[in-house]
């Protein structure tokens, strides 16, 4: 077994890397790992995680690699490692948003270099998406042209341009067209830096949650905003009554949409790639995924997992 660290040195508010490296050593060497197995690189250029992952995986020996970073170092080093069995992708949480560990448990536990190393590896759905691959969320709309960096979406609720879309979406087969504010296509339950869309996404049980909500007024988003932050929307499998009014929710294996008012393309975004797309389908890929988990949370997911 080789172990690879990938540190990303942009990501987040400061350098991880010069106190990172030291004491991933130091965690190697109680974790009983030989120094020559544990290969630590800093990454150089966007997309050098993809490369270096990929390169990893194509070897014989079983690879475990983590990035330390945010959700988007995380996807390229997946997507670099994705289709080898024999690799697998962990994440330390050094990026503004760090979302994909918020579903199976804390930035604390992630940032436990003795929980990583003891921890283990399991296999969670992606979703194939015209971004690329996914681990987390596929969203689009509102929140999209916030991450995008639109200027004049930066000072919701009152912001000027046209909010929301009228959006076709094609639901496992089920078409809807839909006066839509934002839509999220959910395999892991938060985005967005711990916006929690789907609070109750598993994922690896084979589906996608989609959760659509309809366009409001300016005065009703900073309500509705801090309803679906909080997760607030969504209890033991069903819209709370106060969501239904605003929200639609679909359970699916593969999700179409594209713009149907002749605005243009759509913004959309999937694990911190973040592009307008004149239309983008997310369809699961079950179980295609390798993660690394560490071990409370392993312990955890293989624990529920059992339960089922």
């Amino acid at each position: 077994m080789r172990y690879l660290f990938l540190l990303n040195p942009t990501a987040g508010k400061r350098d991880c890397t010069t106190g990172l490296t030291p004491a991933i050593h130091a965690a190697a060497g109680r974790a009983g790992i030989p120094p020559e197995k544990l290969q630590v690189v800093v990454t150089q250029y966007a997309g050098h995680a993809r490369a270096l992952a990929a390169e990893a995986a194509r070897t014989a020996e079983p690879v475990r690699i983590w990035t330390a970073g945010g959700d988007g170092t995380f996807n390229e080093a997946l997507t670099g490692a994705n289709g080898c069995a024999l690799a697998a992708v962990g994440c330390l949480p050094f990026g503004s948003g760090n979302d994909f560990l918020r579903t199976y448990g804390t930035r604390e536990e992630f940032s436990d270099l003795d929980a990583q190393f003891a921890g283990g590896a399991v296999d969670i759905d992606l979703m194939e998406t015209d971004l690329g691959l996914s681990a987390t969320i596929c969203a689009a709309g509102l929140d999209a042209q916030v991450a995008y960096g639109i200027p004049q979406f930066r000072r919701i609720p009152f912001c000027g341009g046209h909010i929301g879309r009228k959006v076709a979406f094609t639901i496992d087969g089920e078409e809807l067209t839909v006066d839509c504010l934002m839509c999220a296509v959910c395999n892991g339950r938060t985005y967005g830096g711990g916006f929690y869309a789907a609070p109750e996404a598993q994922p690896d049980d084979g589906w996608l949650d989609v959760f659509i909500i309809r366009r409001v007024g300016r005065l009703t988003i900073a309500r509705l905003l801090g309803m679906y932050k909080g997760g607030k929307h969504f209890r033991d499998g069903a819209l709370t009554e106060q969501a239904k009014p605003y929200f639609l929710y679909r359970r699916a294996k593969c999700v179409s949409l594209r713009p149907a008012d002749g605005r243009g393309p759509i913004v959309a975004t999937a694990d911190g790639e973040c592009a307008p797309c004149e239309a983008i389908t997310a369809r699961l890929r079950p179980l295609a995924g390798h993660v690394l988990l560490p071990k409370p949370a392993y312990e955890r997911f293989m624990a529920q997992r059992a339960s089922v």
